[in-house]
């Protein structure tokens, strides 16, 4: 009988650390606001608010990927927009390591910087950010809604700190 009590108590540990490590690994999901009814998330952020294909004025391609000497980048690395302008980016990693592009505020990008830092691992559904692998592409339709100075950014460990920033300013109409 005290073996199997001792089974299950370990297994209860497993599962316990098991739960306990997935929750370290954190998940950012949705942390600026809410899901609407329909399921979208569409909550304001200073940097404005996700949009909708139907209002796209125009598309941007945006390449993700390393230079030959160690630098990562985005290829254009600054943008401008007009508020209230909703644009398509179309993205695409053409890099050989996996990169993510996120618009946010200064601010913003650095308290998920230091997350991305304390939990490499860590898994996003956020509106406003893309991960993609080698090769792959991908979009975020997005309406500029106040004006300001914002940031587009790799927020993976290390890729900011290797150049892997962009300006991007919203003003006028």
């Amino acid at each position: 009988m005290r073996l199997i009590r001792t089974s299950a108590f370990a297994a209860g540990c497993v599962l316990a650390l098991g739960a306990g490590a997935a929750l370290a690994a954190g998940s950012h999901s949705g942390g600026h606001g809410h899901d609407n009814s329909d399921g979208h998330h569409d909550a304001m952020m200073s940097v404005g608010k996700p949009g909708k294909a139907a209002d796209v004025s125009r598309t941007i391609e945006v390449t993700m990927k390393e230079s030959d000497d160690g630098r990562m980048l985005f290829e254009p690395s600054r943008l401008e927009f007009k508020t209230g302008e909703t644009i398509r980016f179309a993205i695409a990693n053409a890099g050989e390591i996996d990169h993510e592009f996120v618009l946010d505020d200064q601010k913003g990008v650095m308290e998920h910087k230091e997350l991305m830092e304390r939990f490499p691992d860590m898994e996003h559904d956020d509106p406003n950010s893309v991960r993609l692998a080698p090769g792959e592409t991908g979009e975020i339709i997005w309406t500029f809604a106040n004006g300001g100075s914002f940031e587009f950014a790799c927020l993976i460990p290390g890729h900011y700190d290797s150049g892997m920033r962009g300006d991007l300013v919203v003003g006028g109409r």
